[in-house]
């Protein structure tokens, strides 16, 4: 890595601050530490890390109320946000990949797993810029731009993940093809990335609320995965 990219980590676990924290620097990434959404809010204000690792669980403004506020400011709102959750509920992830952030984590995790994940973020962020210009397909009333990573859903503008994008581009490429769970991360996040198939179910869940109405475009092929239907 060429430029040290610098990482915020939010939780209020001083073991799991120190154990990122640890990995991390030890991946050559600077990193900053706090412990509450608040003190969160602060930080990013005053400067703008490459991507946050935000805890769900805070005390006082949590992190669904931080992440929001983040992808409100238009300074904050282009920081990757990468989520770790002690619950299984898929709600609270769903709603925080609504909110704009880009991937998440289970505790407890891996640390490699996590390191992983960080990079392909930035990886997919720093390659964001080179795609080129007036890349775009249609299909039925969905409208994606690659090159603006714009998406038009009938009379409505879309606000995707990055991911959530990435999944679309790729099923819209070829509408009515089926593809697996597999294909689809080796696609979207490259054939190293670590990612369980139960991310990309979670994604697609996002999607399609996002999507409204047109939803059921995204269809699943059981036992198989799934495809985006134009017609």
């Amino acid at each position: 890595m060429e430029d040290t990219q610098h990482i915020l980590v939010v939780d209020d676990e001083t073991d799991i601050l120190e154990l990122i924290a640890y990995n991390l620097r030890r991946e050559k990434f600077e990193v900053s530490t706090v412990e509450t959404g608040e003190d969160a809010i602060r930080f990013i204000a005053e400067t703008a890390p490459a991507l946050v690792v935000l805890d769900l669980m805070l005390p006082g403004l949590d992190g669904l109320s931080v992440c929001r506020k983040l992808k409100q400011e238009k300074r904050s709102a282009g920081i990757p946000i990468l989520m770790l959750t002690a619950k299984s509920e898929d709600a609270d992830v769903v709603k925080g990949l609504e909110l704009g952030a880009d991937d998440y984590l289970t505790k407890p995790f891996s640390p490699r797993v996590l390191v992983a994940r960080i990079r392909a973020i930035l990886r997919r962020r720093g390659e964001t810029g080179a795609q080129p210009a007036g890349t775009s397909v249609s299909v039925g009333e969905v409208h994606i731009d690659r090159a603006r990573r714009h998406v038009r859903c009938g009379n409505q503008d879309l606000q995707l993940s990055a991911t959530e994008f990435d999944i679309l581009w790729f099923l819209a490429l070829n509408p009515g093809w089926v593809y697996t769970r597999t294909q689809i991360i080796d696609a979207v996040r490259g054939a190293d990335y670590a990612v369980t198939e139960r991310s990309v179910d979670v994604q697609i869940l996002g999607l399609r609320r996002k999507l409204g109405d047109h939803g059921a475009m995204i269809e699943t092929v059981r036992g198989v995965g799934y495809r985006l239907n134009g017609s």
